[in-house]
Protein backbone atom coordinates (compact mmCIF):
# COMPACT_ATOMS: atom_id res chain seq x y z
CA UNK A 1 0.00 0.00 0.00
CA UNK A 2 1.28 3.63 -0.54
CA UNK A 3 1.89 5.58 2.05
CA UNK A 4 -1.76 6.64 3.59
CA UNK A 5 -0.64 9.71 5.12
CA UNK A 6 -1.98 12.61 2.78
CA UNK A 7 -1.90 16.27 4.03
CA UNK A 8 -2.45 17.67 7.88
CA UNK A 9 -5.92 19.09 8.14
CA UNK A 10 -5.57 22.71 9.12
CA UNK A 11 -8.80 24.17 10.98
CA UNK A 12 -8.75 26.31 14.34
CA UNK A 13 -10.29 23.34 16.05
CA UNK A 14 -7.48 20.94 14.94
CA UNK A 15 -4.75 23.49 16.23
CA UNK A 16 -6.48 23.86 19.71
CA UNK A 17 -6.15 19.74 19.65
CA UNK A 18 -2.40 20.26 19.21
CA UNK A 19 -1.72 22.79 21.77
CA UNK A 20 -4.35 21.66 24.48
CA UNK A 21 -4.40 17.61 23.82
CA UNK A 22 -1.07 16.87 21.81
CA UNK A 23 -3.30 15.77 19.19
CA UNK A 24 -2.62 15.71 15.61
CA UNK A 25 -5.60 15.71 12.59
CA UNK A 26 -4.20 14.35 9.29
CA UNK A 27 -6.09 13.69 6.20
CA UNK A 28 -5.47 10.52 5.01
CA UNK A 29 -6.50 7.87 2.54
CA UNK A 30 -9.93 6.20 2.75
CA UNK A 31 -8.42 2.74 2.71
CA UNK A 32 -6.02 3.04 5.27
CA UNK A 33 -6.67 1.53 8.62
CA UNK A 34 -6.04 2.65 12.16
CA UNK A 35 -2.51 0.24 12.26
CA UNK A 36 -0.92 1.41 9.07
CA UNK A 37 -1.61 4.83 9.73
CA UNK A 38 0.33 4.43 13.59
CA UNK A 39 3.31 2.92 11.69
CA UNK A 40 3.25 5.42 9.18
CA UNK A 41 3.67 8.53 11.57
CA UNK A 42 5.68 7.02 13.55
CA UNK A 43 8.42 5.66 10.74
CA UNK A 44 8.02 9.05 8.90
CA UNK A 45 8.33 11.45 12.05
CA UNK A 46 9.91 8.72 14.66
CA UNK A 47 7.99 9.56 17.15
CA UNK A 48 5.28 7.16 19.22
CA UNK A 49 1.83 7.14 18.77
CA UNK A 50 -0.38 6.43 21.59
CA UNK A 51 -3.91 6.38 19.83
CA UNK A 52 -5.47 6.90 16.58
CA UNK A 53 -8.89 7.75 15.69
CA UNK A 54 -10.35 7.78 12.32
CA UNK A 55 -13.37 9.52 10.76
CA UNK A 56 -14.97 8.71 7.47
CA UNK A 57 -16.35 11.81 5.35
CA UNK A 58 -18.94 10.88 2.01
CA UNK A 59 -18.25 13.68 -0.61
CA UNK A 60 -20.91 15.91 -0.99
CA UNK A 61 -23.24 16.07 -4.35
CA UNK A 62 -22.96 19.17 -6.80
CA UNK A 63 -24.79 20.09 -9.24
CA UNK A 64 -24.13 22.59 -12.48
CA UNK A 65 -27.15 24.04 -14.79
CA UNK A 66 -25.65 24.37 -17.99
CA UNK A 67 -27.21 24.86 -21.36
CA UNK A 68 -28.20 21.74 -21.89
CA UNK A 69 -29.61 20.41 -18.38
CA UNK A 70 -28.21 19.63 -15.07
CA UNK A 71 -24.75 17.79 -14.40
CA UNK A 72 -24.41 16.19 -11.24
CA UNK A 73 -21.29 15.26 -9.73
CA UNK A 74 -20.22 14.15 -6.51
CA UNK A 75 -17.07 15.24 -4.66
CA UNK A 76 -14.83 12.59 -3.38
CA UNK A 77 -14.66 10.26 -0.02
CA UNK A 78 -12.22 11.07 2.32
CA UNK A 79 -11.20 10.44 6.05
CA UNK A 80 -9.63 12.26 8.74
CA UNK A 81 -7.46 10.62 11.48
CA UNK A 82 -6.66 12.09 15.11
CA UNK A 83 -3.44 10.63 16.12
CA UNK A 84 -2.52 11.29 19.76
CA UNK A 85 1.48 11.21 20.68
CA UNK A 86 3.02 10.27 23.84
CA UNK A 87 3.78 12.32 26.19
CA UNK A 88 6.31 15.68 25.50
CA UNK A 89 6.57 14.76 21.75
CA UNK A 90 5.54 16.48 19.17
CA UNK A 91 5.51 16.66 15.08
CA UNK A 92 6.45 19.89 12.74
CA UNK A 93 3.94 19.37 9.56
CA UNK A 94 6.54 21.82 7.67
CA UNK A 95 10.09 20.43 8.44
CA UNK A 96 8.63 16.91 8.23
CA UNK A 97 10.67 16.25 11.82
CA UNK A 98 9.48 14.99 15.60
CA UNK A 99 10.27 17.10 18.62
CA UNK A 100 10.67 15.75 21.30
CA UNK A 101 10.65 18.74 24.69
CA UNK A 102 13.02 18.16 27.77
CA UNK A 103 10.99 18.36 30.96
Amino acid sequence: MANPLLCPLLTEKSTGLTEKKGQYVLVVRPDADKLTIKDAIEKKFGVSVTSVRTINYLGKLRAQNTRRGRIIGKKSDWKKAIVTLAEGQSIDYYSGTAQKSEG
